[in-house]
């Protein structure tokens, strides 16, 4: 057990070193069957995400500048590819870009399906097999789960993807066949000198919202490819006079020994999948809206909305000014009250949801003013796996209607059904691939663990309608 004492510098092992120690003795034997069907869900949901981002702007600049740089490693949507970093780095941002990927919630939240591109780039380079893929895929989503369940950044102004260097690090280094101690100068490596700030993500988004995953990712595997060569990093990085307990987060506890495997569950399968293409703190809040607007009718009626919701959906969504009248497509799909609303106009919230026009319609900027947003501390206590949310109507006539709603579908206690996450993944890619080509490429995503060659499988994600 790591503490942030680092208790017996001298004697026990540091954080990182039991960190690389779990990563190298996971092999996919020692995954079960409902992680590995997890992992394929996960897989399926994110190539989904990242070719339906495929002609966003952003991915298009990143997209263009990997593949300035040749290699062995696809850039996903093209036949064409570049180094492992970069192509990580491309993918990420694919697959981050829309806010449609999948979350995890414990003391923030994180989205480590971004972690999987990483982990296609650095397997296909090193010839690795679709199980050895899988593993690494279930170490990063463990390692960066853990670390948010104990680690508490919300007060000192970093971003969520400060926990992602160590868990892509490893996960690479696995996929690398490092061995324990150049896995522990990875994650070290990785960790020193990439610490997000949280400015990321408050007041106007910029497009970086949805590229800092992707930064981490590319500055981890290039850590790993370090520590193969023999570089040695900062230690101990977790407990150290100036490492990331004192620096960054404060105290913390990680039982790397009860860590998935062995009987205990891995915390992928406690992550949740997005019905909705928008931050998860406001998927709750779409249901409730939509709920409610059917049973109210004609939205003019209402004079007054209350939306109750938890410290960190306060917090992210609705605290500044900025959230309020929204201006770029990353501040919009973060803002609470503008996403309330167009669920309630539109009884829905999509990709098209986040066009200018759309956050800019004087008439939804004058709804917007009739909301009210505030923190419950009842559902900051339970937030958990979900981000509850209460959306109140007072009528014009006095009358109140509400609607609570704790688990929106595709949460990890209302779980995305196959048929639901198909729905979504051919939605997101219907406008890049034939029929058939959907067919096919599911077809093999289910059945990811028998795929052969990477690069063959790889290279059928080309997008042929850009």
């Amino acid at each position: 057990m790591a503490t942030a004492a680092g208790a017996s510098e001298s004697s026990a092992r540091s954080l990182a070193e039991q960190l690389a120690l779990y990563a190298d003795g996971l092999s996919f034997d020692d995954i079960d069957a409902e992680t590995v069907a997890r992992v394929k869900t996960h897989l399926i949901d994110t190539i989904g995400c990242g070719i339906g981002a495929f002609a966003e702007r952003p991915v298009g600049i990143c997209r263009d500048i990997a593949l300035a740089v040749a290699g062995d490693a696809t850039v996903i949507g093209t036949d064409r590819r570049s180094t492992a970093d970069l192509a990580a780095f491309a993918n990420c941002v694919a697959f981050r870009y829309l806010d449609f990927n999948d979350t995890y919630i414990g003391r923030f939240s994180v989205h480590p399906s971004d972690h999987i591109a990483a982990c296609l780039a650095v397997a296909e380079v090193e010839g690795c097999s679709a199980r050895e893929l899988m593993t690494a895929i279930v170490i990063a989503y463990e390692v960066n789960c853990r670390l948010v369940d104990a680690c508490d950044i919300s007060t000192r102004g970093w971003d969520p993807t400060v926990m992602s260097p160590p868990a892509v690090a490893l996960a690479a280094g696995k996929l690398m066949k490092l061995p324990a101690d150049q896995l522990a100068h990875a994650v070290s490596i990785a960790m020193n000198d990439h610490i997000p700030m949280a400015q990321t993500r408050v007041q106007t988004l910029s497009d970086w919202k949805g590229l800092s995953d992707a930064e981490a990712s590319r500055n981890a595997v290039f850590a790993a490819m370090l520590a193969r060569g023999g570089l040695t990093g900062p230690a101990p990085i977790f407990e150290g006079k100036s490492g990331f307990f004192q620096q960054i987060t404060g105290p913390a506890t990680i039982d790397v020994d009860g860590f998935g495997g062995r009987g205990t569950e891995f915390r992928i399968l406690r992550c949740s999948l997005k019905r909705y293409p928008a931050v998860i703190y406001t998927q709750t809040a779409i249901v409730a809206g939509i709920e409610l607007a059917k049973q109210v009718g004609s939205l003019d009626r209402i004079a007054a909305i209350e939306i109750a919701t938890t410290r960190r959906g306060l917090q992210r969504t609705a605290s500044e000014p900025e959230k309020w009248a929204p201006e770029t497509r990353d501040t919009a799909d973060h803002s609470l009250p503008y996403i309330t609303t167009r669920a309630m106009f539109d009884g829905d919230i999509t990709n098209e949801t986040f066009e200018p026009h759309m956050f800019r319609d004087p008439r939804i900027r004058a709804f917007m003013k009739k909301i009210i947003v505030s923190e419950d501390p009842t559902r900051t206590a339970r937030q958990g796996a979900s981000s509850p949310t209460r959306v109140t109507a007072i009528l014009v006539d006095g009358q109140r209607i509400s609607r609570e709603v704790d688990y929106a579908p595709g949460f990890a206690k209302s779980p995305m059904s196959r048929v639901d996450l198909e729905k979504k993944f051919r939605g997101n890619v219907g406008k890049r691939w034939a029929e058939d080509e959907i067919e096919a490429n599911l077809a093999a995503l289910w059945d990811f663990e028998r795929v052969g060659e990477l690069s063959a499988f790889l290279g059928q994600l080309k997008v042929r309608c850009p």
